[in-house]
């Protein structure tokens, strides 16, 4: 997919010329671009608006929707903006994207994008147990469950994005208190998804490049009080509501779905389950995992089967490190040929399992330090998950969407709560829909996820 957004023509400025190769990097990271005609356009007249009122309006912007369901925006010293439909799914109004926004366009004005060096963050444990497991001979890159993030901007810098950007958001004729009702609702989101997980997720998102904490919530309030009163400026809620209106949601089924432990992939046809207590995340080229915090990790991958060379002989090719010979044993895993072998490296071991299915060859890596019965039970019951999806699996696994939906006269939070389509509906209303304690108002539209 693809399809960028430009600041309209003039008065608005031209768009930016991005760094090429920074700019493929991080859509390609993040899963593409995502067309929305109608988030797209609206997000074209938000920055338009906050580009003229910017400290440098000859400054060209444009802003991009990223393919992702994490929480994320970032800028390029170029201008280049960027948005992950998580985050817009987050939103709830035109006020708080254009806090997001305007944040990123004051790191901009200030250089502080010019200032810091971008770097992959990686997850460490991934990244230790993936390494030693590929081929150093191959020359095989590792992807980690951090993908790309972004240098985290220091302390002072995250409150002088956050002053310029309060500043810039009204001054376009938004509510300044748009950016902490944001911050807010984010950190709601980042202990709603540790809660689930049991653990600090890895997975890049505006908590990890822009740390926020309760001193800057507070500092936020501060600058907008200095502006006004609550009330002043636009909100800008229903029409914002409606250019996000049945979004996709959470992960893109083209590149395979994690619900629960359990991942699937209706184009590929196939499933697979990870052990209890592994937290699961999805990327372009692989599937990864960490359980027992990091202590174990996991990777699903798929390569082209050679033609004419038998498993066992793919397995001693070579792409794996530290392979111990004796332990190759081949089998079935329903109905699929499949072989399976110990490996170790450093102080990791490492459970290997390869399934043929279709044209390709699914490689299943568990990483451990320790590689007892137990473990091995487990890792066998996981590898056993592996099949083929039945026809039926393959129509039922559509995109979760965002709708936007009006409470009626007998709504409450338990009948909306009640059409989530998506684990920990509760919680997830609550944190979709910022709620609080105000509780569901008929009349008013909120934001439910369903098929």
């Amino acid at each position: 997919m693809s399809g960028a957004v430009e600041t309209p023509a003039p008065p608005a400025p031209k768009p930016p010329v991005s760094d090429t190769a920074e700019r493929k990097k991080l859509v390609a990271m993040f899963g593409g671009e995502y067309r929305w005609p109608r988030a797209e356009n609206y997000l074209n007249e938000v920055l338009g608006k906050l580009a003229r009122v910017s400290d440098t309006p000859s400054q060209p912007y444009r802003v991009t929707i990223l393919n992702s369901g994490a929480i994320n925006a970032f800028a390029l010293p170029s201008g280049d903006l960027f948005v992950t439909r998580g985050l817009l799914a987050l939103a709830n109004d035109t006020a708080e994207i254009a806090a997001v926004m305007a944040h990123e366009i004051g790191h901009v004005t200030a250089r502080h994008a010019f200032l810091r060096a971008e770097q992959e963050k990686t997850a460490q444990v991934i990244t230790r147990a993936a390494t030693v497991i590929q081929s150093r001979h191959k020359g095989e890159q590792v992807e980690t469950s951090s993908a790309l993030s972004l240098a985290g901007f220091s302390r002072q810098q995250e409150l002088e994005a956050d002053r310029i950007g309060i500043r810039a958001a009204a001054r376009a004729g938004y509510d300044p208190f748009g950016a902490a009702r944001f911050l807010n609702s984010l950190e709601r989101a980042s202990e709603l998804r540790d809660q689930a997980t049991g653990q600090k997720s890895d997975k890049p998102d505006l908590l990890s490049t822009h740390p926020s904490t309760p001193e800057r919530i507070s500092a936020a309030l501060g600058e907008a009080r200095q502006i006004g009163a609550p009330g002043i400026g636009d909100a800008a809620r229903g029409a914002y509501l409606a250019a996000i209106d049945g979004m996709t949601f959470g992960d893109d089924p083209k590149d395979g779905a994690i619900v629960g432990r359990r991942f699937v992939h209706p184009r590929l046809g196939f499933t697979f389950e990870a052990p209890e207590g592994f937290t699961l995340e999805n990327s372009h080229s692989a599937v990864l995992g960490v359980a027992n915090g990091g202590a174990e990790a996991l990777r699903l991958d798929s390569v082209r089967a050679p033609a004419g060379k038998p498993l066992a002989e793919y397995l001693t090719s070579g792409w794996i490190d530290g392979l111990l010979a004796s332990t190759i044993e081949s089998g079935q895993v329903n109905g699929l040929s499949a072989v399976f072998a110990d490996a170790r490296a450093g102080e990791w071991n490492f459970r290997v399992a390869v399934i043929a299915y279709r044209d390709d060859l699914y490689r299943i890596i568990f990483a451990v330090k320790a590689l007892t019965p137990e473990a091995q039970q487990q890792f066998a019951a996981s590898f056993a998950s592996f099949r083929a999806l039945a026809p039926e699996e393959v129509k039922l696994s559509t995109a979760l969407r965002l709708r936007v939906v009006v409470a009626g006269p007998k709504d409450t939070e338990a009948t909306l709560e009640g059409r989530m389509a998506i684990d920990h509906p509760a919680e997830q209303f609550h944190t979709l829909n910022a709620l609080g304690d105000a509780g569901v108002k008929p009349g008013d539209s909120y934001k439910i996820i369903a098929n």
